[in-house]
């Protein structure tokens, strides 16, 4: 029977990127499920989650910069909580993800970690896993 993890992480600055990926292997590695699918959710209106290069801090600097310069923080909306470009950067990425298991591990391509992207911080976040037999 498949049984949802919740991890939490906290969260430094407005806008940040933090890999996740061991977080998701421990939690499918706990689940017990050797092949089947995980999917990860992000249960915020202001972070989401994301596949990215994991090795090159560069590439996760100009996503947050270039989100950043398409959703201005300052870009007159009519939201009042001062998050609206948050909660647009949030639906752009997006809540969640869905991997294949193969072996107890998630299926990434070479370069790729799986991050969670914080856009409202800094916060404490909440990260659900559920693996899935398959």
């Amino acid at each position: 029977m498949a049984r949802t993890q919740v991890f939490d992480v906290k969260t430094t600055t407005r806008n940040e990127m933090i890999d996740i990926t061991r977080l998701v292997r421990d939690a499918i590695r706990a689940s017990g499920v050797a092949d089947g699918i995980v999917c990860v959710y992000c249960p915020h209106t202001t972070a989401g989650i994301t596949l990215q290069e994991n090795t090159n801090p560069s590439v996760k600097r100009d996503l947050m910069t270039h989100l950043g310069v398409m959703v201005p923080k300052d870009g007159g909306y009519s939201h009042s909580e001062d998050n609206t470009d948050a909660h647009i950067k949030s639906s752009v990425v997006g809540a969640s993800i869905t991997l294949i298991v193969e072996g107890g591990r998630p299926l990434f391509g070479h370069w790729q970690a799986m991050f969670l992207c914080e856009f409202d911080g800094p916060r404490s976040r909440h990260v659900h896993v559920r693996a899935v037999p398959g």
